[in-house]
């Protein structure tokens, strides 16, 4: 399995995750969903707040790329998040569909990747203004990491709040393979 093929794998957990999380979200009431949790983003809403957002700036960084301009135009016209805690959406129902349209957007975008396009260094400057030269695959590798790293913490916020949103592994993602 490629490159290319482990990033698509990624965008269909990434997909497949979203979609659980959310559907354990809308168990919650506003209330709940915003309370301070103590989480870095405070509350289950804010740090899915924070994903879209993340997701967003990374995705019009890689909108940049020559092979991705067409792929991530809609992405690319989104409104720049200002900040990385923004509340882009305080609403569960309307955060949860422009999570499903985006992520459709990121399966649609790693699709039209070639291995070629893995391997170019994009030129950019982080939310700091601080201007960064890195591998592309790298990115994109950090882009599924993160979006991992913030729903682990969704998932442990929604737990405590009495939700269970069932298994999180990746392992269910990927494909079996006959005997060598």
């Amino acid at each position: 399995m490629g490159l290319k093929d482990h990033f698509a794998m990624l965008a269909s957990y990434n997909q497949w995750m979203n979609s659980k999380v959310y559907e354990a979200a809308g168990q919650l009431s506003a209330t709940d969903l915003a309370k301070d949790r103590g989480a870095f983003f405070g509350s289950i809403l804010g740090t899915l707040n924070h994903i879209l957002v993340a997701d967003t700036i990374w995705l019009k960084r890689f909108a940049t790329h020559p092979s991705c301009v067409v792929s991530l135009r809609e992405v690319a016209d989104l409104p720049k998040p200002t900040t990385l805690d923004q509340i882009v959406f305080d609403d569960v129902g309307r955060l949860s569909e422009h999570r499903r349209w985006l992520d459709q957007r990121i399966i649609d975008w790693v699709a039209e990747l070639s291995d070629g396009d893995l391997d170019v260094v994009l030129s950019y400057r982080n939310s700091k203004g601080i201007p960064a030269n890195k591998r592309y695959s790298s990115l994109v590798l950090h882009f599924f990491n993160h979006q991992t790293h913030h729903r682990g913490q969704v998932s442990t916020l929604l737990s405590q709040a009495g939700v269970d949103i069932g298994v999180t592994d990746l392992m269910v993602q990927i494909p079996e393979e006959p005997e060598v």
